[in-house]
């Protein structure tokens, strides 16, 4: 009997989703008598899967944006506005970037729309022009 031996070194995204269509296919019978028996390692199977959750490494949510200006000063209130909301809510997370020509103070980790609603509610007494913004937040993010 001869034996076959698949070696998977490198995993891309939707490896676990392949390697069954490889498995089904190899299942099936052929034109000839070969018997094909698939003996999976549970490890391997974890490590394809931990492997998947890894390679997405952010996720879809909303965080409230508070500042947003491409004047001559912007740079300067930027900074303010972060220093200014780090002062007032020191556990939440803040963001200052810049987005050609704007630079941006944008707040919070929220998962849900509702969650960033709450935070909007919150400061929007000291910030007044405060709106919600969906973004991509890294997976490490929800972490801290």
């Amino acid at each position: 009997m001869k034996r076959l031996l698949i070696c998977l070194l490198a995993l891309p995204c939707g490896a676990a989703a392949q390697i069954s269509a490889v498995k089904a296919r190899l299942a099936q019978p052929g034109d000839n008598r070969a018997r094909i028996v698939i003996a999976e390692d549970p490890a391997a199977a974890r490590a394809v899967r931990s492997g998947e959750v890894q390679a997405k490494s952010v996720a879809s949510g909303y965080r409230v944006r508070i500042f947003f200006d491409n004047s001559q000063t912007a740079r300067q209130k930027a900074m303010e506005t972060l220093a200014r909301f780090k002062a007032a809510y020191p556990s939440t997370s803040a963001y200052m970037s810049y987005e050609n020509p704007y630079f941006k103070v944008t707040v919070g980790n929220c998962i849900t729309a509702e969650e960033a609603v709450a935070l909007c509610g919150a400061i929007s007494g000291e910030f007044d022009k405060a709106f919600i913004v969906r973004e991509e937040i890294p997976l490490s993010a929800f972490k801290e």
